[in-house]
């Protein structure tokens, strides 16, 4: 990773010689330590708005406080930052400064001793809400008719985003051997978030045209199970930029804010739709608390349940009742 993954001026003008190569080298680790490179970017663009932020304010990052941050908070407020954004942010800084003062808290000179991050003013988010845009029913079979014109590896990708749910960092990091049989199924094993390893069970549907496509690339046994068009291990960016293609493609409204992660949150949300239960659908998305499942679920805002018609149909009903009460009164 490059030492570029934040402005080199930002951390010269922040701490004094030395130090100043030490911040960009703990920070370049402290970015990697994320799996994602997704919020790999995010952090970097984050970190470096509120470097900006303290220089503007003429202070250290070291000398911040949290008074800087609330100052920050609400400036971005000014600038009508999403309230989501807004908490990622403050979590993305006060991870970095957990990560200085506990790599160099007992330094003669440490880069950081406090953690001005840890504000009360920090939004407060719905535990129930999600920014992520997903599809519905009909919006996936056209994602997965546009990636069936589109080739061969969109077709196998998005059908195994969507019948199994998947994080995009575990299926760009599985490999040929990672397939496999076990008691009638076939069957994929992965490393899942915390660095486990998991054995999902691959439906037909989807591995049938896996098979198909490593057929066409001659049956493999060994190298990543999805490639580029260049033979390169998929990588977040192309699988990003694939799916909002295929996505307007298909003529989906929100194509423009589509991710991997959406189809995460659609293929949970139709399994929950079609009958199966919240817990059902934790071990399906390898959850470890079923509230973060109760967070991918899109039904939760469906318009069509809402308690308020079954209520009008309630008292619709009594005044009914009422009323045949009365004309059978002699």
């Amino acid at each position: 990773m490059s030492a570029e993954l934040v402005p080199v001026e930002r951390f010269d003008v922040a701490w004094p010689g030395d130090a100043a190569r030490s911040a960009r080298n703990l920070t370049e680790i402290w970015l990697m330590s994320f799996r994602s490179q997704h919020t790999r970017v995010a952090y970097r663009r984050d970190l470096t708005s509120w470097l900006a932020w303290c220089e503007r304010l003429g202070i250290r990052p070291a000398d911040a406080r949290m008074a800087h941050v609330d100052l920050w908070i609400e400036h971005q407020r000014t600038e009508a930052a999403a309230e989501t954004s807004i908490a990622r942010r403050i979590s993305c800084i006060s991870s970095w400064y957990r990560y200085l003062i506990d790599n160099t808290g007992a330094d003669p000179v440490p880069l950081a001793v406090y953690n001005p991050a840890k504000t009360r003013a920090k939004p407060k988010i719905d535990p129930d809400y999600t920014s992520t845009v997903g599809l519905s029913t009909a919006e996936a079979d056209r994602l997965i008719q546009a990636a069936d014109m589109h080739s061969i590896t969109a077709a196998a990708l998005v059908r195994l985003l969507l019948t199994n749910g998947l994080r995009i960092g575990s299926v760009m990091g599985a490999d040929v051997g990672d397939l496999g049989h076990d008691r009638g199924h076939r069957v994929l094993t992965l490393r899942v978030k915390g660095g486990t390893l998991k054995r999902v069970p691959i439906p037909p549907y989807t591995c049938s045209v896996i098979d198909a496509m490593l057929d066409a690339r001659g049956n493999p046994a060994v190298g990543p199970l999805f490639v580029t068009n260049r033979g390169r291990r998929l990588y977040e960016t192309w699988v990003w930029r694939l799916i909002r293609r295929l996505a307007a493609f298909a003529a989906i409204p929100q194509a423009s804010q589509l991710s991997p992660h959406g189809l995460r949150h659609t293929a949970i949300t139709e399994l929950i739709d079609s009958g199966a239960s919240l817990l059902d659908a934790q071990e399906f998305a390898m959850h470890a608390d079923p509230r973060t499942t109760r967070r991918y679920y899109h039904g939760l805002d469906n318009l069509d349940r809402h308690g308020s018609y079954g209520l009008a149909a309630r008292y619709g009903r009594s005044r009914l009742t009422e009323g045949d009460d009365e004309r059978s009164s002699p």
